[in-house]
């Protein structure tokens, strides 16, 4: 393919995607970007459209990506997650997102995978429905037997789903500099870093066999855990455009009137539910990203299966150490502890923000003083991030997923049990982790590792001091200190001693020739007259030069 080739495209596409945002009323931002009316398909504008239609701009927004395709309704799903940059009404329209797409015939899924996996559908399984059980803008899914009689479901990647996203990602990027070149402001946003996350995310979940390893690496941190699932993974037909899962036989999530017909406990399912993914988020450090009610089933005796794992998250120690602190300096009441986090977490440079702290402080003590039963997690999350939007501060990419499985959490929860209490919990989980940090076996830990760090130096030290000592035999051995301030105050001792000896000069200059005009009445030599008014000349010229050099150093 030649260059005009693999660009001709891109700008077929750049004009559908600027059709779609001028109809939903966006053509102000479009002509600021240098979009003009030219990259319109004729006849695309239609009177009474969105823009007229009394929408609200988040819902005309939401239509839009819709409407602009699979790359934009999951990088709205990602944005959805960034409540410390959007209001909650643009939130809200965000999270209402989903795949609608038109199925694609089976005929067509069929043909890329069995050139992926070098034979046929149908001698691997023994049935498969081409009715899709649901379809997303990425894959479909498809239910299927395996020749043992085992029930499995087809997880399909839509063919020539690639492409298209990359030729989005390609256009995202080249919008995202037009945007910061048009709305400098923008840059503490950091646009360039939430793109890099969003192309590795649906990059990720275009690969549709990292989504089962993912499933794999959760389900290994319930191995010690009842009640908890993942369906298992048939490796030997997972690839790249399609993955094998176990077909779940359960209660959907949303179900809640099937779940009480079963007899299931509910509010035994939330404090099961809200343990697993606290589990997962504070101790494994690996998480479910949307654990949502469309991502769960329910099994008999109040058991829960987990599925879809093509989002997720990964929380580093230190942040997650960070995400500790945070939650104790609220509970301590420690409002510098609280600020100083979020401003790390959003890179702020420069001096201290005081109206921050006094807010928080407010916003400490407005919530410390209710009982733990009556806190609403999503509530004081939105609360935060209202806080860190007014003060131009964004969290970390690492963190939006977090705080998306959170409040997802918070909300499945609180439908399952009115009374479902986040704060309550998460605190044994807390607790557990500032003992880990703090107890008697982190103090062990830490002793341990300097003991070995120590042991490490002095293993080192004979043959170190060997090679100083055999430097020094053979005159190689020399020492190099580097202190600006010595040599500052040599500089300013030399420029002292200056400042004396012209003074002394100049002191002698005056003295000597007052010696001389006090005897100019004695028998002189001819000229020793003159010889004194040069000297008092060369005083003053001296005195002058000494004032000078000391008001210029004093300036400096």
């Amino acid at each position: 393919m030649t260059a005009a080739q693999g660009v001709a495209p891109d700008l077929r596409r750049l004009g559908d995607l600027v059709t779609v945002m001028a109809r939903y009323g966006f053509s102000e931002m479009l002509e600021r970007a240098g979009l003009s009316r030219r990259w319109l398909k004729p006849g695309s504008l239609r009177t009474g459209d969105a823009d007229s239609d009394g929408l609200t701009s988040a819902e005309r927004l939401r239509r839009a990506l819709e409407e602009m395709g699979p790359t934009f309704v999951k990088l709205g799903q990602i944005l959805s997650t960034r409540i410390d940059l959007f209001e909650p009404d643009v939130i809200a329209e965000l999270e209402r997102l989903r795949d609608r797409v038109p199925t694609v015939p089976f005929s067509e899924l069929a043909a890329e995978v069995e050139a992926e996996l070098g034979q046929p559908l149908s001698e691997i399984f023994a049935r498969i429905d081409t009715e899709p059980l649901a379809a997303g803008s990425i894959a479909q899914v498809h239910g299927a037997r395996l020749p043992s009689g085992e029930e499995v479901i087809l997880k399909i990647r839509r063919p020539g789903i690639r492409r298209v996203i990359e030729a989005d990602l390609r256009l995202l990027r080249h919008a995202v500099g037009v945007a910061l070149a048009e709305w400098p402001e923008i840059a503490r946003y950091h646009p360039h870093e939430i793109l890099d996350e969003f192309a590795r995310s649906i990059r990720a979940e275009m690969d549709l066999a990292s989504e089962c390893r993912n499933a794999e690496r959760v389900s290994a941190g319930f191995r010690d855990r009842d009640g908890i699932h993942v369906p298992p993974v048939f490796w030997e037909w997972t690839c790249e455009v399609m993955n094998v899962q176990a077909r779940v036989k359960g209660i959907p999530g949303g179900d809640l009137t099937a779940a009480r017909a079963a007899g299931l406990d509910l509010k035994r399912i939330a404090a099961r539910g809200a343990d697993a993914v606290l589990h997962m988020i504070l101790e494994e450090r690996f998480f479910h990203a949307d654990p949502h009610a469309g991502n769960v089933f329910y099994l008999p005796d109040n058991q829960l299966v987990f599925i879809d794992f093509g989002m997720v998250g990964h929380l580093s120690r230190r942040r997650r150490d960070e995400l500790v602190d945070l939650l104790y300096g609220i509970v301590e009441r420690r409002p510098d502890r609280v600020t100083r986090i979020l401003r790390d977490w959003a890179g702020a440079d420069g001096q201290d923000d005081p109206s921050l702290e006094v807010r928080i402080e407010g916003f400490i003590d407005r919530v410390h003083g209710l009982p733990i039963g009556a806190l609403n997690l999503s509530e004081l999350v939105f609360d935060v991030t209202a806080l860190m939007r007014t003060h131009n501060l964004a969290l970390p990419p690492d963190l939006t997923l977090l705080v998306k499985a959170f409040v997802s959490l918070d909300g499945m929860g609180r439908q399952l049990d009115p009374d479902f209490d986040m704060v309550a919990a998460a605190r044994p989980i807390l607790e557990r982790l500032v003992w880990l940090r703090h107890g008697p076996e982190a103090l062990a830990r830490t002793a341990r590792d300097s003991l070995g760090e120590s042991a490490r130096l002095a293993a080192r030290l004979p043959g170190d001091l060997t090679q100083i000592l055999d430097a020094a035999r053979r005159g190689r051995l020399g020492f190099r200190v580097e202190l600006a301030e010595i040599e500052q105050i040599v500089e300013k001792m030399r420029q002292s001693l200056t400042h004396l000896t012209l003074a002394v000069i100049v002191a002698a200059l005056t003295v000597g020739s007052s010696i001389v005009t006090a005897a100019s009445g004695a028998d002189l030599p001819v000229g020793l007259a003159s010889f004194a008014m040069l000297g008092f000349f060369g005083a003053v010229i001296g005195g002058l030069v000494l004032f000078w050099s000391i008001w210029r150093n004093g300036r400096k």
